[in-house]
């Protein structure tokens, strides 16, 4: 999903460009390791709102200021979510690879208006049927299991290990599906593959087969509902649609699995590596708390959204805005906007970030609690049931996924005491 090249200006602007010719590139190797230095340098360039290249050159608005986001997601009526609006389908080819984000599709994520409010309340009931307490516990036993794996060795790497399979199998039992399994495993790989694609994937296969597995999981829970997710949806009286469940079925799945995965292994990065946590790591529950929000400001696991599509011609952020253009919320830069923090200090005693997004398309509540309630867990247990965990590279070693949307490392190797059973 990223240009293999550095980020840098184009020689000349593609047809139809709505930016500038010093439109900037979204990708390279530089951007993916330190993302921060080429928000300060787009600010410093193009000021809150800055123009910028997707995949194949396709022009597009990057939202960096933390008001202006917020103004973006605030009015509907302005930029909205429906991306058929887009002024750049012409330009655009069947498997370009950011076609899973921006394809439209019959899912709340593109729903707008009354119709969107219908969609995320279905959502919202369905959630707020997950009893939190037993959500904890759920995952507590994920963990024990997924630590007792590596638990005798004294190593692990902790990406694959522990970070993203803890939420993906919590997740999907709170959908109704197998914890375990070739099907399920196959399921979470085509979901990364579709949000987060390396060299060589095919992330609209990968989308399609997604869709396919959850028809089943809709279909048989219409038959057989129980406690869970996909039922309560099914069962709603709100009537959707198979169609409609699946969609946003895939929606909720993807929210809760790759963002908590990454927001738990930024989190042990911090623990690991910040001397602040140090003193206070082993069972340390405050310093769990300070550093799942402290990276939700620094290092939220979601850097970049697309996005939202303009309704009309407007102006944001001094910038002319065309009827049609895409704006990409720049979320990671707008949680360090120098206008927000003066002094360069950012508050991360506080919770208003904007790592849920903002507005009527946040993410639903209680979405983020639920993640909350995961990401916690999973830390608090992993450092509870192995309180001398160290990180077992050089912490200027570890690299980060190859990803303009997504934050998080490609690896996390520890090492510990052993431990029996």
């Amino acid at each position: 999903m990223t240009d293999p090249g550095l980020f840098s200006a184009p020689q000349t602007p593609p047809p139809g460009c709505p930016a500038h010719a010093d439109a900037v590139r979204l990708g390279g190797l530089e951007y993916q390791q330190t993302p921060s230095q080429m928000y300060r340098a787009l600010r410093r360039d193009h000021g809150a709102v800055a123009p910028v290249l997707l995949d194949g050159d396709i022009p597009a608005w990057l939202v960096l200021g933390y008001h202006e986001v917020a103004q973006v997601t605030s009015h509907d009526e302005l930029f909205a979510r429906d991306s058929r609006r887009w002024n750049q389908w012409d330009n655009i080819p069947p498997d370009w690879p950011l076609m899973p984000f921006v394809g439209y599709q019959p899912s709340v994520l593109f729903t707008e208006g009354e119709e969107h409010r219908r969609r995320a309340g279905v959502i919202t009931e369905a959630l707020s049927g997950v009893d939190q307490f037993e959500l904890a516990r759920d995952c507590e036993l994920i963990a024990d299991e997924l630590i007792a794996r590596f638990a005798g060795s004294g190593q692990a790497e902790l990406m694959t290990s522990y970070a993203h399979a803890l939420p993906m199998r919590a997740v999907v039992q709170m959908c109704g599906m197998p914890i375990s399994g070739a099907d399920t495993q196959q399921l979470v790989d085509d979901l990364r593959i579709s949000l987060d694609a390396a060299e060589g994937d095919d992330p609209v296969a990968a989308y399609g087969r997604v869709g396919e597995r959850l028809v089943r999981l809709v279909q048989d829970k219409r038959a057989d509902p129980g406690k869970d997710v996909t039922s309560r949806m099914v069962l709603h009286p709100a009537g959707l649609s198979d169609e409609e469940i699946v969609q946003d079925l895939i929606s909720v799945i993807a929210a809760a699995q790759q963002p908590t995965a990454n927001w738990i292994c930024n989190a042990l990065r911090l623990l690991l590596t910040d001397e602040r946590f140090e003193l206070s790591v082993s069972g340390g529950r405050v310093s769990v708390g300070e550093a799942l929000n402290e990276v939700l400001w620094l290092d939220t696991p979601t850097q970049n959204f697309i996005g939202r599509w303009a309704v009309r011609d407007t102006q944001l952020g001094g910038r002319q805005i065309r009827a049609g253009d895409c704006l990409v919320l720049g979320l990671a830069a707008a949680n360090t906007d120098p206008g927000l923090w003066p002094e360069g200090h950012v508050g991360a005693e506080n919770a208003a970030h904007l790592s849920f997004s903002n507005g009527e398309h946040r993410c639903p509540y209680p979405a983020p609690l639920l993640a909350d309630v995961m990401a916690r867990t999973a830390v608090e247990t992993l450092l509870e049931r192995l309180p001398d965990l160290v990180l077992a590279v050089d912490p200027r070693t570890l690299t980060w996924r190859s990803s303009i949307w997504m934050r998080g490392l490609t690896t996390l190797p520890v090492r510990f005491t052993p431990v029996d059973g």
